[in-house]
């Protein structure tokens, strides 16, 4: 079965800063704002949360159904894709814009900032793909221009499509009311640290009153781990540790990866958030969010390392 992946395609430009943003920022004046970080690395890499995550998919030997929009300059991103074997027919392309582009700037505690310019996806739109609705087992809404979010869910609803949910940096484009719609028929929702505490503040949930709504909530936070809440309690993992960290940019798409190959394969959600742990490990080893390669022994001999347990054999 495919795994739906609804998100954006972008290119990705790099910076590192080695001090701290919280430090250098002085909050008494915030609105005094006005400075500029020197960087002492700069690196331009393929990137977008759609792309990364069917990226991690594929090299996970699972089939993912990649949905999104490349600009006038997306023909290269999209023969790279394809050299992979992930089919891009379903890749809109509009030629009167330029391919989204991310600014990432990390810094030396693994805190980023990032300005997105939307580009193409700004003028995209989610495809009807009712003729591969039997083909999809599971599905992932992840950040990309917020109009088409919308349209995803409601397709994924219409559809009785298991997805989860993944607003990251839209939480703010999102409405109330299109996030708790989203939130309401989800698989599962996912969310680093701060993107749920915007996602609490703008739908009033507590973890409590989200999991009337969904299955189950993630929470992941870096290096700390992750933590997974459903009716029955909760999961608390610490990270899957890498060998060492280069830049954690990407991280979290693989671990959506990790985890969406799960849930297509049934497991478990600690098996699940173990696969996506250890996918994302090997990502932070390296500069830019696409892989080359990856040893899918040593991705599961890694998890079992981390959590001292065996996960099954990858589907």
């Amino acid at each position: 079965m495919k795994i739906l992946v609804s998100g954006s395609i972008a290119y990705d430009l790099l910076l590192q800063y080695d001090g701290s943003f919280p430090e250098a920022i002085d909050p008494a004046h915030l609105d005094e704002l006005s400075m500029a970080f020197v960087t002492s690395r700069f690196a331009r890499h393929h990137g977008g949360t759609g792309a990364n995550i069917a990226w991690n998919l594929k090299l996970l030997n699972q089939d993912p159904l990649l949905v999104g929009t490349v600009g006038n300059d997306g023909g290269a991103y999209t023969a790279l894709l394809e050299e992979k074997g992930i089919a891009t027919n379903r890749v809109e392309v509009q030629r009167a814009h330029v391919t989204a582009t991310a600014i990432v700037a990390t810094d030396s505690g693994e805190h980023q900032i990032t300005f997105f310019h939307p580009g193409a996806d700004a003028a995209g739109s989610f495809p009807d793909l009712s003729e591969e609705r039997d083909d999809v087992g599971v599905g992932i809404i992840s950040p990309r221009d917020a109009r088409v979010m919308v349209q995803a869910v409601a397709w994924c609803q219409q559809y009785a499509v298991p997805y989860l949910f993944d607003p990251g940096q839209q939480v703010m484009a999102l409405s109330e009311e299109e996030l708790v719609r989203a939130i309401d028929k989800s698989a599962g929702v996912i969310a680093n640290a701060y993107e749920w505490s915007l996602i609490s503040k703008r739908t009033s949930f507590s973890i409590e009153q989200l999991l009337e709504h969904a299955p189950f909530l993630i929470i992941t936070q870096a290096e700390d781990g992750f933590t997974i809440y459903n009716s029955k309690g909760q999961i608390v993992l610490p990270a899957c540790k890498p060998e060492k960290v280069m830049n954690p940019t990407g991280a979290g798409d693989a671990f959506r990866a990790g985890f969406l190959t799960g849930m297509s394969a049934k497991w478990g959600l600690k098996q699940c958030g173990m696969l996506g742990a250890s996918v994302a490990s090997f990502v932070v080893e390296q500069e830019g969010t696409l892989l080359d390669k990856l040893d899918l022994n040593d991705v599961l001999s890694r998890a079992e390392t981390a959590y001292g347990e065996a996960l099954p054999a990858l589907p």
